[in-house]
């Protein structure tokens, strides 16, 4: 049976790693080249030691990349905007983990990421990498962007009330992402020094996080756009995220009547899961838990003194967050299984 070649371009990072990992477990895939410019002519295993006697790959240079049937980008974010152009003749068929496609309006780059975008006539042609939401899309793309992790958090979490038409949109949806360090790439600084990270829970994007446009694009529905307060908090955790978003409903609803509303959305989704037990320390979603699936795990609280909806979502950052949500868009697009590569459970405890 022939196999989808695909080539990792930004290996090196702790994203690309984990693309590596899960592609090589791919029944459907060859992988034929991973670049890293500075690591070109290394093994893959000496950034990546867990793929030691799982991978003999060599890094190679971009300029070396022959044409394949998929490219994953694993850059940094606006580095590949340039060239994407390039990289698309390259293969059929490009899905960019980068923020450099994800949202469908030019006007969007200059006010979240501070600088204009460079192909803005691709901009449309780029699906939402978020399965959950647009996977009949997905079916027959030609090229996806995978979405924000701090986005897919609260999105996935959000998304249901939103298109059920239940939230007050006169109100502000209040978001606070609680971020593992992983979640700022494999590049060393300050903030990542362990002197400065250990022990911290740090504010370091109170507002104006470049997310929030990913949540008010897939939030909106008939044109009716969210407004949205959102804020990131580093804690000392390597993988996972924690969102807790605060939204007021237009009336009243029971737990049956929110429950009602998540299943119907969910029900199908081989990898969202509705977690809200009567008790225990383990019922609301747990970060810590997902460490390595593909899992987004959701909950909630109804607020007995006023309409407010507490929403708890969870996810590993590296996986549903980054990696993990590629390789199921991958399997969407080519009509593998769904959870293809991504069946790993999670480890309790860790």
């Amino acid at each position: 049976m022939s196999t989808i070649t695909v080539s990792i371009v930004g290996g090196s990072g702790y994203a690309g790693g984990e693309l590596i990992r899960l592609l090589l477990d791919h029944p459907g895939v060859t992988i034929q080249q991973i670049t890293s410019e500075r690591n070109a002519g290394k093994f893959v295993r000496a950034l990546h030691p867990n793929l030691r006697k799982v991978s003999t790959h060599k890094f190679t240079r971009a300029a070396t990349l022959e044409p394949v049937d998929v490219l994953f980008l694993a850059m940094p974010h606006g580095a590949g905007m340039d060239k994407m152009a390039d990289y698309r003749r390259l293969a059929p068929t490009v899905i960019d983990l980068s923020s450099d496609f994800r949202l469908r309006n030019p006007d969007d780059y200059p006010k979240w990421y501070a600088h204009g975008h460079s192909s803005p006539e691709q901009l449309n042609e780029f699906v939402y990498g978020i399965p959950e939401l647009h996977r009949e899309e997905m079916r027959c793309a030609n090229a996806i962007a995978g979405a924000g992790c701090t986005a897919t958090t609260a999105i996935l979490g959000l998304y249901p009330l939103y298109q059920a038409g239940v939230v007050d949109l006169k109100t502000p949806v209040v978001i606070d992402a609680k971020v593992g360090s992983s979640g700022s790439g494999g590049s060393p600084g300050l903030g990542s020094h362990h002197p400065e990270r250990a022990g911290a829970m740090r504010s370091f994007k109170p507002t104006g996080h470049r997310h929030s446009a990913e949540i008010i694009q897939e939030l909106t529905v008939n044109g009716e756009a969210p407004e949205v307060a959102f804020s990131a908090t580093a804690i000392e955790a390597v993988r996972g995220i924690l969102t807790t978003a605060h939204v007021y409903l237009k009336e009243p609803l029971t737990d049956k009547e929110v429950w009602a509303i998540y299943r119907a959305a969910y029900k199908d989704e081989p990898f969202m899961r509705l977690v809200k037990d009567a008790s225990g320390v383990h019922r609301y979603p747990e970060p810590k838990l997902l460490s390595g699936s593909n899992w987004c795990d959701v909950g909630f609280e109804r607020d007995p003194d006023s309409n407010r909806l507490v929403v708890m979502s969870a996810l590993d950052n590296l996986m549903k967050g980054a990696a993990g949500q590629a390789v199921q868009a991958f399997n969407i697009r080519f009509g593998f299984d769904e959870t293809e590569a991504l069946t790993f459970p999670g480890l309790h405890p860790i």
